[in-house]
């Protein structure tokens, strides 16, 4: 299964470069991950399979932490010790079958970012070395993540060492999961979920941020093209034809601007469901993981790690949209700055210029209006908006402080 992954190329065939979290996130994820497009009947059969399968299995999952929180309801203490596992537990079943409901559209969405908007490091080295610096926080936030899994995995070592039959996660089963036949199967299951969840974390993260930063640089590149066109022609061109030419060429930047716009569409599209899940479940984890790392930190080192991952996703995310809602929100003003009015200066033919005049106009009105990613329209995907959950999650955790 793993070989017949979809890969991304780029438009002259050979193998893209991806970053290593995205390719983790290809390797550890096969719910998630699409197949290529000429996969056979039966690798798609199978890979439905094994879906539905791991389907019934977080749905095992969320029944016996549901019955820990369950038994320990009048112990608040235990009861917010197993609710950070069971809200990114529900959280995820959502993402990531939702995810895999639409894996075609999903990889789809890939292959015409590797065949459009994918800036190449041979191509624009600098506007490539821009992209790195601005995915830096995502790639530190898979590593915290990494590390955050490391702490849970540590509990089949502590259970060698003190002789327990735990599991890597707070559940109540309705029978007696200690007995070996039963325990393993169930501590590899525990295992895969944790690989699940973890890898679509920072998986699904990287990938948005990719498709944001490149699709960035490209309306970056749009802005400095059309500068550089506009001094180009008024260095070589005549007093007759420099209105034409400068028409024609902002003819052409306003098609890649549409391109631009239509895939920033379609990311909004697939994304945009699982952003709304992502932040309505952000709070309440903020809030709880906090609670357990205040109120006693040396026994919850794996719950600080985690917030700190949490914390550190959803700043890095707020941070990526922002950067792209600035570049689009200055579109508008990057065509009325073009030094259209100095081509029509050097124009003699008056014809042109008034076209020149109402496509400049037409172009100023269509980027009124920034792009951004949103969650199903109710927010933008933005520092503002991490920032107001942030301010929700101490709210909770101040109420929850309060009852101790």
């Amino acid at each position: 299964m793993p070989l017949h992954r979809y890969r991304p190329r780029l438009p002259g065939g050979e193998l893209a470069p991806m970053p290593w979290p995205v390719s983790l996130y290809r390797v550890l994820n096969h719910v998630a991950w699409p197949l290529e497009a000429e996969s056979g009947r039966w690798t798609v059969f199978l890979d439905r399979v094994i879906i539905f399968l791991g389907f019934l299995v977080f749905c095992e999952h969320n029944e016996v932490d549901f019955h820990y929180l369950i038994a320990n309801r009048q112990d608040m203490d235990n009861l917010l010790t197993g609710m950070p596992t069971y809200l990114i537990l529900v959280e995820l079943q959502i993402r990531c079958f939702q995810l895999a409901w639409h894996k075609d559209r999903f990889r789809a969405l890939l292959q015409r970012f590797y065949a459009e908007i994918y800036v190449s490091e041979q191509l624009e080295p600098h506007l490539f070395a821009r992209i790195q610096r601005q995915m830096l926080a995502t790639r530190v936030n898979s590593s915290v993540y990494l590390l955050t899994l490391f702490n849970f995995f540590l509990v089949p070592v502590t259970n060698v060492i003190y002789h327990r039959r735990e599991m890597l996660y707070k559940q109540v089963y309705p029978f007696d999961n200690t007995q070996l036949h039963f325990f393993i199967p169930l501590l590899v299951l525990n295992f895969w979920v944790g690989f699940i969840i973890t890898s679509m974390l920072f998986g699904e993260l990287n990938v948005m941020g990719e498709l944001m930063m490149h699709l960035n640089a490209r309306y970056v590149q749009l802005g400095q093209d059309l500068r550089r066109s506009a001094q180009t022609l008024l260095r070589k061109s005549s007093s007759l034809d420099v209105a034409i030419g400068y028409r024609l060429i902002l003819t052409h930047i306003l098609r890649r601007n549409a391109a631009l716009r239509d895939f920033g569409q379609r990311v909004e599209e697939e994304f945009t469901l699982r952003i709304f899940v992502m932040f309505a479940f952000s709070a309440g984890l903020l809030c709880v993981l906090f609670f357990k790392a205040f109120t006693n930190p040396w026994a919850n080192v794996a719950y600080i790690v985690w917030f700190l991952a949490k914390l550190m996703e959803l700043l890095a995310l707020g941070m990526l949209g922002s950067i792209l809602l600035k570049t689009t929100d200055e579109l508008g003003m990057m065509y009325y700055t073009a030094d259209w009015e100095q081509v029509i200066h050097q124009s003699d033919n008056a014809g042109e210029n008034v076209k020149l005049m109402k496509l400049v106009t037409l172009a100023i009105q269509l980027n009124s209006r920034p792009f951004f990613i949103t969650g199903l329209n109710y927010f933008r995907v933005s520092l503002t908006a991490v920032l107001k959950i942030i301010q929700g999650a101490f709210s909770y955790f101040t109420f929850l402080n309060s009852m101790r």
